[in-house]
């Protein structure tokens, strides 16, 4: 079996280290991590290139190339042009080796990338526009007017891109994460910068939690209107489930409640219920630990609105094994509770 993992290892994590942050504080120190000797040679390959384009801005410069006159200036324009491209790039390159791949957390790497590619991707516009309309000044009105014209014909995109925005900083859900919103719901599995795919769990065809087989894509812009139901907190990564039976008033109260919590016990497992006490150490650290969080199977009694008892037990679970374990409770419990009739009075025929 695994050795359990502490509260104190568990808190190294970079997620949980992260949600510690939000409800306690600062942040313990991150370890970098060591960058790989082999992206070293991207360095020598940009100032080669760098190198070639200087070359051939001195010999079309110096007629040592011959250029008719009237493309020479043209020449030297897109020379340059492609020199800027060539130092953006490596200053991309650099930030990405020696900056965000230094982060131990692969999620803030994947989003902290992609944001960059879409600023490179913006700033080599910016240059081919310089280059086509000869100064700075011109490109910069271009891409001003542009921009202006582009966010009033596409409001519901720029709407989902500040949407991807408010992901990124306020973090609501992150790849890996299930959640539900609206009425979609199931595992993030790619935020893009004007949409978000879930795999489907549940759903229209199905009663529980196991995956329908279809993707779910809505626009960014739905969390800045809509609720965000998040099942993958990192300091607290299980829900609560119950199953619950109608029985008679005259059943045996105190056996049903052993014997359900006894079954229940045995199947989620001591492991599981070790690895709950762990977690709920980790919210001692924040206001949390003020609510009531048990690591034990509950059985509670409530009277339902028929003739009848409704006895419930209640217990954590991992949201992704939420239906698994309810499958493998429920003939078990069943089982148990009709080893003894005479204490367990279920409904029968027309009074079910």
């Amino acid at each position: 079996m695994a050795t359990q993992e502490t509260a104190e290892e568990i808190s190294t994590k970079p997620e949980v280290r992260k949600a510690l942050s939000e409800t306690t504080g600062p942040k313990p120190g991150v370890e970098t991590v060591q960058v790989a000797t082999k992206h070293n040679f991207w360095f020598v390959t940009h100032v080669l290139l760098i190198a070639g384009c200087a070359v051939l801005y001195y010999a079309i410069g110096s007629k040592l190339i011959p250029v008719p006159q009237n493309t020479v200036e043209l020449a030297r324009r897109f020379l340059r042009g492609a020199v800027l491209v060539v130092i953006v790039l490596a200053i991309a390159k650099a930030i990405s080796i020696y900056i965000i791949g230094r982060l131990d957390d692969a999620a803030a790497r994947f989003t902290l990338r992609r944001i960059e590619h879409l600023l490179v991707a913006l700033v080599i516009a910016v240059i081919v526009i310089g280059v086509v309309f000869v100064n700075w000044y011109t490109a910069v009105i271009s891409v001003g007017v542009g921009s202006i014209i582009v966010g009033l014909a596409v409001q519901t995109p720029m709407t989902s891109f500040l949407g991807w925005i408010y992901i990124l900083v306020r973090r609501p859900y992150q790849v890996g994460d299930r959640i539900q919103i609206e009425d979609a719901t199931g595992d993030v599995i790619d935020v893009s910068y004007l949409d978000t795919t879930l795999w489907e769990f549940g759903g229209k065809y199905l009663s529980t939690d196991h995956p329908s087989g279809r993707i779910i894509k809505f626009p960014n812009s739905k969390v800045l209107s809509a609720m965000v139901f998040n099942y993958s907190w990192p300091l607290f990564p299980y829900i609560w489930n119950e199953i619950k039976f109608n029985i008679a008033y005259n059943s045996d109260l105190q056996f049903v409640a052993q014997t359900m919590q006894k079954i229940t016990a045995e199947e989620i497992g001591e492991e599981m219920m070790e690895r709950v006490g762990v977690f709920r150490d980790l919210l001692a650290k924040t206001p949390v630990n003020e609510l009531e969080v048990r690591e034990q199977p509950r059985v509670i009694f409530r009277v339902s609105e028929n003739t009848w008892l409704e006895a419930i037990v209640r217990y954590l679970v991992p949201p992704r094994e939420a239906g698994s374990i309810k499958t493998r409770l429920l003939p078990k419990l069943l089982a148990g509770l009709n080893a003894q009739p005479q204490k367990v009075m279920f409904p029968k025929g027309d009074a079910r």
